[in-house]
Parts: C-alpha cells; structure tokens; sequence
C-alpha cells in the first residue's frame, strides 16, 4: 500500500465529525466572510460601483465567479466560504488593489482580510465549540 502522507487518516477524521458541528462551522465561517465583504465593499474605491458590486461571497461547495480574484473560477471547500472579488465585466481588481505605473494603489481587498482574520477564525471556533458542547449535554 502506497504511503499517502497520513490524507487517509486525516479524511477518515473528518468523516467522523458529526453533521451538526459541520453545520454550525459553515453557518459561522459564511457569517464571518459576508462580515469581511462588507468591509471590502466599504474600502473599495468609488468609480462606477462596478469594482463594490462585484465582491462575493460564495458558500461551500459552490463555484467561484469565473473571472473573480484571486483565483479565477474554484470549488469552495465544503464548512468553509470565499470572499472574491472581479467578474467577466470587472477584470482589474488587482490593478486597483497593487496599482500600476500610471495608476497609485489603493488596498481595498488585504486591509480588510487583515482586519477581519484573527476575529473570524476565533467565531468560528467558539461556534465549534459550543455545538461540541450542547452535543455533549443533549
């Protein structure tokens, strides 16, 4: 049998951790990351809305826009969410974001993941925790 890094061990894990908890990590990460997305959407430069209009968020399991940053087009992981930016109209979200020789940056997308990350894995985990818990005591 060929040596898989331990990936068995680790899905068979996975696989063991009951629906409800799953549920309640899901709902929280899809709750942090429209949190998140409501910051970008307040830093995004004013032009024509098209730049605001086009930030997204896509729940587990569900496909990325097509032409969306950073990225393009991708599965979400199944309990997770992502928070995109761009379309097939709206190419140049990392030019805004980097800026260009003609053109000063102006961050929108990294200040807003930076300010929300270390709030949103910590909801995320405390909403784990206490389904594990009302698991326990039910």
């Amino acid at each position: 049998m060929a040596d898989d890094g331990g990936l068995s061990k680790l899905q068979k894990r996975f696989a063991a951790i009951p629906e409800d908890v799953r549920q309640a990590g899901a709902r929280s990460a899809l709750k942090q990351a429209e949190a998140m997305a409501a910051t970008m959407r307040r830093l995004a430069p004013e032009d024509s809305g098209d730049l605001r209009d086009s930030i997204t968020v896509t729940p587990g399991g569900q496909s990325t826009p097509r032409y969306s940053q950073p990225g393009g087009s991708s599965v979400v992981p199944e309990n997770a969410a992502a928070v995109t930016v761009g379309n097939s109209d709206v190419r140049y979200p990392h030019l805004v974001e980097y800026g260009t020789a003609k053109a000063p940056a102006q961050p929108y997308f990294w200040p807003a993941v930076r300010l929300h990350n270390k709030k949103a894995k910590a909801a995320i985990k405390s909403a784990i925790r206490r389904a594990v818990k009302k698991r326990g005591t039910s």
